[in-house]
Parts: structure tokens; C-alpha cells; sequence
């Protein structure tokens, strides 16, 4: 309690802060210089104003795209309203051609209906040809010139030449050669052996004589192991000598003869 009485009748200055800013605010009013009070309110005027600038902004930034959008909406509208238009004009284009072609199948129609009648009016005109004859056949004088059949001298005679023609196609015919049939064939005949006299072998096969049997070239043809075959040629009348014939009379040669084999045969 001592200390405390003491410090209460000490002389402190506790308003000191309240003087400071009074004498502050002295100088500043002297020199001109805005309280910090006008300072204050005039920023707090400039930020509500900013504020307020900001939502005008916005709505006419709004306001732009909203007249952006109905911009394009139009635009579209009268792309689709050309498009509209186009696929009209289209589509009676369209209804235009299929009239004409309308038009001109029932033209079509039209004409080949007479064709058609004209097609039997000339199928039946046939028909009508005996009514005319009959028709001319009313006046009597005319038959009596007229005959329709013939006299029995001209079917005489045709008859005659006739025959006459036949007889000369038959003389000709006669006096042509007649074609014989020949054939070209090629033979082998084989021996025993290596030891066969083929010089023999071939006198004894060109010995075969008959009629329609003419004998041609031939030569010998190694066969294997010092053996040859006799390689002949021949041409026959088909009519007068037959392959079974010819390879039987060369068979008779038993001695120098194995056998007979056909290598070629070719019609001349």
C-alpha cells in the first residue's frame, strides 16, 4: 500500500498518446495535409465505387455473349431456312420429272396399242385372199382362158429332163476314181538273238509280196546287249490288207523272227 500511495502522488503523463495525436493532427491541418480520417473514407469511396464498377462489368460482359449466342442462333436459323428452301426446290424438280416420264410412258402405251392392232390386221389379211379369188373367179369367160393346173404335155416333158439330169449326175459320178484308202505302217520286228543274220531277216520280210502292200525304207535300232531290231516301213490299202495279215505272214519266219510290234500307224 506505501508503494502504491507513492506512485499516486508522482506527476505521470498517461494522456500522452491522446496529445501526440492531437498536436499530430495540428501540423497536418497547418500544412495542408488530409486527415487520415478523409484519407480513410475517401479509400473506403474508391473501393465501394470499384466495387460497384465490377458487377457493371459483368453484366455487360453478360449482355455481349448473350447478343453473341443470339447472333449465332440467327445465323443458323437462316442457314437452315436457305437449306429448306433448296430441298423444296429439290424435291419439285423431282415431281416435275416424274410427271414428264408419266407423260411419256402413256404416250408410249398409246403408240404401241395401234402396232399391235395393225400386227393382227396384217396376220389376218391372209385370210382375205380367197374372197378375192372367189370374186374374180365370178366372170366365166376368164376361166376358160386361164389354167390354173397345167397341161399334161408340160408335166411330161419336166419328167423327162429330170431323168435326163439324173442319168448325167450317175455317168459322172461313175467316171470319177474312187479314193482307196491307204494306211502308212511302221514295224519292228525283233530276233532271237545277237547272232541273227538281220540281212536275212530283212530279205525274208520284204519276201512277203500281196496286193495293196508296198514295202518302204528301214534300218536297224540297237535294242540292248548287242542285239538290233529291224525297223521297217510299209504302205497298205486298207480294203485289201489288214495288220493281222501282214504280221502273220512275217511270223512264218520262225527262224529269224521273235516277233512283230507295231510302232506306228498313220493314215495317208
Amino acid at each position: 500500500m506505501s508503494g502504491l500511495q507513492g506512485l499516486a502522488q508522482e506527476n505521470i503523463w498517461f494522456d500522452k498518446s491522446r496529445y501526440d495525436e492531437a498536436e499530430r493532427r495540428f501540423y497536418e491541418g497547418v500544412n495542408g495535409i488530409p486527415q487520415t480520417s478523409q484519407v480513410k473514407t475517401a479509400l473506403q469511396g474508391s473501393k465501394g465505387h470499384a466495387r460497384a464498377q465490377k458487377p457493371r462489368e459483368r453484366k455487360t460482359s453478360q449482355n455481349a455473349s448473350k447478343s453473341e449466342d443470339q447472333s449465332e442462333l440467327v445465323s443458323r436459323l437462316k442457314s437452315l431456312e436457305l437449306d429448306n428452301k433448296n430441298l423444296h426446290k429439290v424435291v419439285d424438280d423431282l415431281r416435275s420429272m416424274l410427271s414428264k416420264l408419266e407423260s411419256r410412258m402413256a404416250v408410249l402405251e398409246k403408240s404401241q396399242t395401234p402396232a399391235a392392232k395393225t400386227v393382227t390386221v396384217t396376220k389376218a389379211a391372209p385370210v382375205q385372199k380367197p374372197k378375192v379369188e372367189e370374186h374374180n373367179g365370178a366372170d366365166d369367160d376368164d376361166d376358160d382362158d386361164i389354167d390354173l393346173f397345167g397341161s399334161d404335155e408340160e408335166d411330161e416333158e419336166a419328167e423327162r429332163i429330170k431323168e435326163e439330169r439324173v442319168k448325167e449326175y450317175a455317168q459322172r459320178k461313175a467316171k470319177k476314181p474312187a479314193l482307196i484308202a491307204k494306211s502308212s505302217i511302221l514295224l519292228d520286228v525283233k530276233p532271237w538273238d545277237d547272232e541273227t543274220d538281220m540281212s536275212k531277216l530283212e530279205e525274208c520280210v520284204r519276201s512277203v509280196q500281196m496286193d495293196g502292200l508296198l514295202w518302204g525304207a528301214s534300218k536297224l535300232v540297237p535294242v540292248g546287249y548287242g542285239i538290233k531290231k529291224l525297223q521297217i516301213n510299209c504302205v497298205v490299202e486298207d480294203d485289201k490288207v489288214g495288220t493281222d495279215l501282214l504280221e502273220e505272214e512275217i511270223t512264218k519266219f520262225e527262224d529269224y523272227v521273235q516277233s512283230v510290234d507295231i510302232a506306228a500307224f498313220n493314215k495317208i
